[in-house]
């Protein structure tokens, strides 16, 4: 005969976590935009654009996840133009063409992230410098560097970077797979390790955390290092996926990298995220691009749909619209009785 401790233990473990708000969200989403691909700008849908734009996308999600750790322990990475930039400017000035140089030149740029993500988060967690204030700082550093390196002129990548991050394996971009190996690797380590567990905790709650004998400042600096590492990889990746990538590659991806971000659910006030919806949020946002540029509008417009996306990410995760609802009834009640 089953006890009552064992069958009120029972459903509890049987019962599945509640599906993030945000992966639905980011599900549909992409629905609804293939949908409206189809129907108003098809050639966004076709073989040769999807193949051209899951690239970019994937560098987009492997950015965007290092912006959701940073943002998970409640800060703002605004240093992603110049750790982008740096990175592809090593990785094409140093080798010039020369693929035996590739692997040295890819961990020198290696190196540059993990003091950048260092200096990040000491400046921030041990110095308590505002997130802003100092990730713009270590932004400018870095875009010294690029300017030191390169003086503002682009250069062409390595046939066999161009071979592996811009090539195909059985039909797929090579940088999808990258990607995917990153939103798996990064989704067990934050939601399957112990580390991760402590992290999120951490980032919904830092006081608590230091209340239990948590190590807060040790977790906030590894979210901009971890972050950094993440930059670096997606921008690796751009290095190749580009012939010729210009010196400030890296412009393009700040605002998209926190519009993905929002978009798939994270809090900016920290805590926990969903990574694999983040990932989702990015393809959207690169298919949304695709989508606008086959519909012809100027590039002006292209940028105010990104921050209308941010936008919207905001109000929709932020706003209690069950509230606004409630509040909106009783006013529509009172019109009606008035009108009768």
């Amino acid at each position: 005969m089953t006890t009552t401790a064992e069958s009120q233990s029972t459903p509890a473990v049987q019962r599945r976590a509640p599906a993030s708000r945000g992966l639905w969200t980011m599900m549909a989403a992409l629905v609804l935009l293939a949908a409206a691909g189809g129907l108003f700008a098809s050639t966004s849908m076709s073989k040769g654009s999807v193949q051209g734009m899951l690239p970019f996308a994937s560098v987009l999600a492997i950015v965007a996840l290092g912006q959701t750790l940073v943002i998970q322990q409640g800060g703002f990475d605004l240093s992603v133009p110049g750790s982008v930039s740096i990175v592809v400017v090593i990785c094409t000035h140093y080798p010039e063409g020369d693929n035996a140089k590739l692997l040295p030149a890819v961990l020198m740029a290696l190196g540059v992230a993990v003091a950048a993500g260092l200096g990040n988060g000491m400046l921030i967690k041990r110095f308590r410098l505002n997130p802003i204030v100092a990730t713009l700082g270590t932004n400018a550093l870095l875009y010294a560097g690029v300017l030191g390196i390169s003086a503002g002129s682009p250069r062409r990548t390595t046939k066999l970077l161009a071979s592996i991050a811009g090539g195909e394996t059985v039909g797929v971009p090579n940088a999808v797979f990258f990607a995917i190996v990153a939103v798996a690797i990064t989704t067990v380590a934050v939601k399957a390790t112990v580390v991760g567990r402590r992290f999120e905790a951490i980032g919904a709650n830092p006081r608590a955390g230091r209340a239990t004998g948590l190590k807060v400042n040790r977790h906030g600096v590894a979210a901009y290092v971890w972050a950094q590492v993440l930059y670096w990889l997606g921008a690796v990746l751009l290095a190749g996926i580009i012939v010729q990538p210009t010196a400030f590659q890296g412009d393009a991806y700040l605002l998209p990298s926190v519009a993905a971000v929002v978009l798939g659910g994270t809090s900016l006030l920290g805590g926990k995220g969903n990574i694999v919806a983040t990932a989702l949020a990015a393809l959207f946002l690169t298919q949304l691009q695709q989508f606008v540029l086959a519909l012809g509008v100027d590039f002006a417009i292209q940028t105010l749909v990104q921050a209308a996306a941010l936008a919207l990410g905001v109000a929709l995760y932020t706003v209690d619209w069950a509230a606004v609802w409630q509040r909106l009834r009783p006013a529509r009640g009172t019109s009606a009785a008035a009108l009768g």
